[in-house]
C-alpha cells in the first residue's frame, strides 16, 4: 500500500515568517484583503497552532460568554514580563480577578472627574509647547500622554526629574521591544534563556527601578498622612473586599508599569492617528474646530470643568473613528484552556485564538466603508449597534480596559484643545505607514504643520 506524502511545512514556515516581517513593517500591506471578511483564519505549524476569529458571535464568545476558558496567551506574556512582572494585564484567573478588585475602583464614578483637573493641566502644557510650522505628532502626543499618567497618577508633571527619565526610558523601551518574540512563538522550556534584545531588557530593569523609587516613596507619603488624592495612593490604599489585602511594593510596580504603558503608549498612538485624520480632511476639520470652540473662554481663562466634555459630540466621534481605523493594540491573543470547536473545526488545548480589533474595527461584513474615515457614521443609529458587534479598541467582557472611559476623556480634550487654536494640514508626500510595535505606530512618524486660527476657528 502506498503511504500518503508527508506534509511538507516548509513553505507554511518561509509565507508565516514572510508575513511576520510584513506586519512589523506595514499593517495594511501584511494583511490580504480576504481577512477583512474571512469569518475565521487558522495556522496550523508543527511549532504552532494559531485561529483569528473574526465574527461577532466568535469574539463574543471568547471575550465575554466564556472568557475563562480563554486566558490571556502565556506565550504573549513572556515578551512582556521583564517590563510588566505579574501586572493585571497578564495575569489570568484568581490572581487577575483580585488585581481587578483592588484597581477598578480608582476608575469609577467620580474619580475621573476628579482626575480631570491634572488631565486639564497636561492639556494646557501640551498647548505651550506648539509652535507654527511642521511638526512629528507622535513625538508630540507621546509626550502629552506621558504628562497626563504622570500628573493623575502621582501628581507630579513630566518635567519631574525621575518622571523625565521614566518617559525617556520607555521610548528607548518601545523602540527596542519586538511586537513578536521567539518566546510569544516557540513554547520554550524554562531554562532556555528568552531572547528578548539586550537593550530592551536593560530599558526594563531601568524603568522598574525608578518605579520602584516612586512606589516607595508614595508609600512613606500614605503612612505619613501626607499623600495627594491621585490614582497612585487611591490603588494603594484600596484593599482586596475579600481579604482585606493591599498591593505590595513589588506588586504595586508591576501595576504602575502597566498603567503607564497602557496609558502612555495607547492613548498617544490614538492621538496621533486622530490628528492626521484631521488634516487630511479639511472641511470635516472646520466643522470640529467650530465646535472646539466652546474651549476659547478656557485658553488664557479659568480652567473648565469636567461637563465641558459633553460640548465636544463630533470631536468624540472623530476619536471614535481614529480608533476604529487605527486601534493602538491590534491584536489580542488568548489561548484555548481545553478543548474547543469554532466552525467545525477543532482548537486543541494551548492553540493561539487572536481577536484582532484592527480586523474587526475595518471588517467588510460589519461596516459600510469598512476602510474609509467617515466620523459621522456614529451619528446613526445603524452604526451605534454595529460598534456592539466590531468596535472592540478597549477589548470587552470582563478584560476590558478599565481605563476606557479616562482615554475617551483625554483623546477628546486634547483634541478640542489643539482645534480649538490651530489649523492642521498634512503632507501628501508623507503618508504615513502604520507599523505594529508595541502600538501601531508609523513608520517614518506623522508629520503636520500647524497654522494659528483666528478666535473664530478661521484660518
Amino acid at each position: 500500500m502506498t503511504r500518503p506524502p508527508m506534509p511538507d511545512h516548509r513553505a507554511d514556515r518561509v509565507a508565516f515568517w514572510r508575513h511576520v516581517l510584513m506586519f512589523r513593517r506595514d499593517i495594511l500591506s501584511a494583511q490580504p484583503a480576504k481577512l477583512y471578511r474571512a469569518k475565521m483564519a487558522e495556522m496550523r505549524l508543527p511549532f504552532l497552532h494559531s485561529v483569528m476569529v473574526n465574527t461577532p458571535d466568535l469574539v463574543r464568545l471568547v471575550l465575554q460568554e466564556r472568557a475563562g476558558d480563554f486566558p490571556k496567551s502565556g506565550r504573549v506574556a513572556e515578551g512582556l514580563r521583564p517590563l510588566l512582572g505579574k501586572s493585571v494585564f497578564v495575569t489570568n484567573g484568581a490572581t487577575w480577578a483580585r488585581q481587578r478588585r483592588m484597581i477598578d475602583p480608582a476608575f469609577e464614578g467620580g474619580r475621573l472627574r476628579d482626575t480631570f483637573p491634572a488631565m486639564w493641566d497636561a492639556t494646557q502644557a501640551m498647548a505651550a509647547r506648539l509652535t507654527q510650522g511642521w511638526a512629528e505628532v507622535e513625538a508630540l502626543t507621546s509626550h502629552a500622554a506621558a504628562d497626563v499618567i504622570f500628573r493623575t497618577l502621582f501628581s507630579v508633571p513630566i518635567e519631574d526629574a525621575t518622571a523625565s527619565e521614566v518617559y525617556q526610558s520607555f521610548r528607548a523601551h518601545q523602540r527596542a521591544a519586538p511586537i513578536l518574540n521567539l518566546a510569544a512563538i516557540v513554547p520554550l522550556p524554562r531554562w532556555v534563556p528568552r531572547p528578548m534584545p539586550r537593550a530592551a531588557r536593560l530599558t526594563a530593569k531601568r524603568i522598574r527601578a525608578l518605579i520602584t523609587g516612586m512606589t516607595e516613596a508614595r508609600a512613606v507619603a500614605i503612612a505619613a498622612g501626607t499623600a495627594p488624592d491621585d490614582l497612585a495612593t487611591k490603588i494603594m490604599t484600596t484593599s482586596d473586599p475579600d481579604t482585606g489585602a493591599v498591593f505590595e511594593t513589588d506588586e504595586m510596580v508591576d501595576q504602575v508599569a502597566i498603567f503607564f504603558l497602557a496609558g502612555h503608549e495607547t492613548s498617544a498612538s490614538a492621538l496621533a492617528w486622530a490628528l492626521y485624520l484631521i488634516a487630511t480632511h479639511p472641511d470635516w476639520q472646520d466643522r470640529l474646530a467650530a465646535e472646539a470652540q466652546a474651549l476659547a473662554p478656557h485658553l488664557d481663562g479659568p480652567a473648565p470643568d469636567f461637563g465641558i466634555l459633553r460640548q465636544f459630540p463630533l470631536i468624540r466621534d472623530t476619536f471614535r473613528e481614529a480608533l476604529r481605523l487605527y486601534p493602538p493594540v491590534p491584536m489580542m491573543v488568548r489561548e484555548a484552556a481545553k478543548p474547543e470547536s469554532f466552525r467545525n473545526r477543532p482548537i486543541a488545548p494551548g492553540a493561539q485564538v487572536i481577536v484582532s480589533p484592527w480586523h474587526m474595527g475595518r471588517n467588510e461584513t460589519i461596516w459600510p466603508d469598512p476602510h474609509a474615515f467617515r466620523p459621522e457614521r456614529w451619528q446613526e443609529d445603524e452604526s451605534r449597534a454595529r460598534a456592539r458587534d466590531g468596535y472592540i479598541p478597549f477589548s470587552a467582557g470582563p478584560r476590558v480596559c478599565p481605563g476606557a472611559g479616562f482615554a475617551m476623556a483625554e483623546g477628546v480634550l486634547m483634541l478640542a484643545r489643539i482645534l480649538a487654536q490651530w489649523r492642521l494640514r498634512a503632507d501628501p508626500a508623507r503618508v504615513p505607514v502604520p507599523q505594529a510595535h508595541m502600538t501601531v505606530r508609523a513608520r517614518d512618524g506623522i508629520w503636520l504643520e500647524f497654522a494659528l486660527r483666528d478666535t473664530q476657528g478661521a484660518a
